[in-house]
């Protein structure tokens, strides 16, 4: 009976065995599940048939869990394949066009053979790495298709055929390298004006090299006999050696036809001699030709004179009329309302020339007779560079639409304004009161501006903006910020209209930020509601800015510095097209971090550079810190300063502040204070 007992008994199961057991199939269910696990599996089976290199693919595991080695995922899928040097065979397996959201691959230094599959289908992928193999046969058609390539390496193979001209589709591409192959014809027409890493040596390339190729080192076209043109040895377009470069191929005239001599050709020793009427004909036709030109000379120069007279009167009918105007044609342009007081008007009192510190060294006078040249337009009004006739040159801004009670705050704010003294922030000289003209004269910046260092001229011949100057610009940017901040610790001065158009670059190229403290005299139609940089809590209402909206604004100035995108264009397209009208930058970064690739958002202007990954990483971090939605969430600008001198290696003084401080107006009130918040 007990032996039936214990018979009839069931054991009861250990907990932690039944742990694992569950575990084991929910890991084989999910490796199960992922499409891309059976496209690696027949690609190990062709590539690595003794199983000695991919030892950590099986079957029972997932691809994604990080255990197979060269195996990337996201979201569950295959975007990365990284097998490099590992003595790998065969043909390309035709199962990994089934890999449909790979982006990276690359077989460097292996020994894959035979002719290109059909890749169409890797619609997402951007690096392609293939040199050093045996791989063979034309370039690959499909290659073409693949719009988000920006990286392709086939050097140091066995291709051969032309290079078609389908390849100009691929508008993003930034390196092709096709050395060491068997490649022929032509390149003249190729045409890829992104292009920064280019490479065709040791082929059998022939014609002119184009003018969009010519601007890459000779050492990128060497190998090539018959490739000619800058920056190769100069194309004889006449007949010669067809195997030197620029050598004709053929002449159109056959040797026969150039030696042969034909029975209707007189020889030169029959023919008759020359008589002397002929030769005083010749001497007549000469002396006949030359009076003509004469002629022709006399007459187009006594129509000049005409010319001259004539214009010249009109041009001195309009100076003298300029002058009884009492001013010049560009000074009229430039001050079209003057800024005089109209003596008709008892009790009015003429406004004048105030300046900051220092002797006076000029009067509006001055300012109306230099020549003037516009600079841009703002939210706060027109700049313009002036040249004073003593030589020297300074910006003036003449401030329009300003919400302004009465000279007395004006004077205050620009009192405060004019104290703050550092090396990052426009220096401002005077200022100049009227009830129907307002102006700023400052420090003129000749370099320009950071929106057009990043955003002007976009295409062939262009000068990117590198990293390096990008980061030392940012935190230039970051420490004249951080100084509005905590010059005025009673005011919380805010700067209020922070962006790419108000950072100037100075003679040395560093960062200075202009247009700062206006922002307290905006009125409700001046005050911009959304330029791609207001904070959420300011768009409703541009008056009402604190200093954690000003951390926001610096936040969408370093993601458009790492994007290159500008936050304030119209963009219905791409990853942004969710967003009618305006970018909203931060928002499209965060939404690319969090479903896409990081490196999807950093600027392609920045990928010739190497070994900044970690920098652009960590400023992208710091600017979506900035461009928190809370307010609360942000960080202060001392701290974001600390930041992005840390990613530069640069160590920050505790005494930095110190030196660059200014003492609290006693002229100004807490009032004035409270308003500028």
């Amino acid at each position: 009976m007990a032996a039936m007992a214990a018979a009839t008994t069931k054991p009861n199961p250990n907990p932690l065995t039944t742990a694992v057991l569950l575990l084991l199939l929910l890991h084989h269910a999910a490796a199960v599940n992922n499409p891309d696990v059976q496209p690696l599996l027949l690609f190990k089976t062709t590539a690595d048939p003794t199983a000695t290199v991919l030892t950590s693919w099986t079957p029972t595991s997932d691809p994604c869990t990080g255990s197979w080695v060269g195996v990337s995922c996201l979201h569950n899928r295959v975007t990365r394949l990284v097998l490099e040097n590992l003595n790998l065979t065969g043909p390309f397996p035709p199962s990994l066009t089934s890999l449909t959201q790979l982006r990276v691959l690359s077989f460097k230094q292996n020994g894959f053979t035979g002719q290109f599959p059909n890749l169409s289908n890797l619609t997402t992928l951007k690096l392609l790495f293939l040199s050093h193999n045996r791989f063979s046969g034309d370039f690959p058609p499909s290659l073409s298709s693949l719009s988000k390539l920006y990286r392709l390496d086939l050097s140091h193979n066995n291709f051969s055929g032309s290079l078609p001209l389908s390849l100009n589709r691929l508008t993003h591409l930034l390196t092709l390298r096709l050395e060491q192959n068997g490649f022929t014809g032509p390149i003249s027409g190729l045409n890829l004006p992104s292009l920064q890493d280019f490479n065709v040596s040791g082929n059998g390339l022939t014609g002119n090299i184009p003018v969009s190729l010519s601007g890459f080192p000779a050492t990128s076209f060497r190998g090539n006999p018959v490739l000619c043109g800058p920056p190769l040895e100069k194309c004889n377009v006449g007949p010669s050696d067809p195997t030197r470069p620029g050598g004709a191929m053929a002449s159109p005239v056959s040797p026969k036809t150039t030696v042969s001599s034909s029975p209707t050709v007189v020889p030169s020793e029959t023919k008759p001699p020359v008589k002397s009427g002929n030769s005083r004909r010749s001497k007549i036709s000469s002396l006949a030709i030359i009076g003509i030109i004469l002629g022709d000379i006399l007459v187009l120069g006594l129509v000049s004179l005409l010319l001259y007279c004539y214009f010249w009167r009109n041009y001195s009918n309009k100076s003298m009329s300029g002058k009884s105007s009492g001013g010049s044609q560009v000074e009229k342009i430039v001050y079209s309302s003057s800024p005089y007081p109209n003596p008709a008007q008892s009790g009015y009192e003429r406004g004048k020339m105030v300046f900051f510190e220092g002797e006076r060294r000029f009067e509006l006078e001055d300012l109306l007779r230099a020549s003037a040249e516009m600079l841009g337009k703002g939210g706060f009004g027109t700049a313009y560079k002036a040249i004073l006739d003593d030589g020297n040159v300074v910006a003036v801004k003449r401030l329009k639409d300003l919400n302004v009670n009465g000279k007395k705050e004006f004077e205050q704010q620009m009192e405060v304004l004019g104290r703050l003294k550092h090396s990052n922030l426009v220096g401002l000289k005077a200022y100049y009161f009227a009830r129907d003209e307002k102006l700023l004269v400052c420090e003129y910046m000749p370099n320009g501006n950071l929106f057009w260092l990043l955003h002007g001229n976009r295409g062939p011949g262009r000068t990117p903006l590198d990293w390096t100057t990008r980061l030392k610009l940012a935190a230039g940017a970051a420490r004249g910020l951080a100084f509005i901040h905590n010059s005025c610790k009673s005011l919380r001065l805010v700067h209020g209209n922070i962006k790419s158009t108000n950072i100037l670059i100075d003679k040395t190229g560093n960062a200075r930020v202009s247009d700062f403290g206006l922002s307290i005299f905006s009125s409700p139609s001046s005050a911009p509601k959304s330029n791609g940089y207001r904070a959420p809590e300011a768009a409703l209402d541009g008056r009402k800015l604190t200093q954690k909206s000003d951390v926001y604004s610096f936040g969408v100035l370093l993601l458009e510095l790492l994007t290159g995108k500008c936050p304030s264009i119209m963009d219905n397209s791409g990853p942004g097209s969710g967003y009618s009208g305006v970018v909203d930058l931060p928002r499209w970064v965060q939404s690319v971090v969090r479903e896409e690739w990081t490196a999807e958002v950093f600027d392609l202007e920045l990928m010739r550079y190497k070994d900044i990954e970690e920098e652009m990483v960590g400023l992208l971090q710091i600017g979506m810190a900035c461009t928190q939605a809370s307010p609360d969430q942000r960080p202060k600008m001392n701290y974001v300063v600390k930041m992005i001198e840390e990613l530069r290696g640069v160590e920050v003084s505790p005494s930095h502040e110190a030196r660059d401080s200014v003492s609290d107006s006693p002229a100004v009130s807490e009032e004035t204070g409270r308003a500028s918040e």
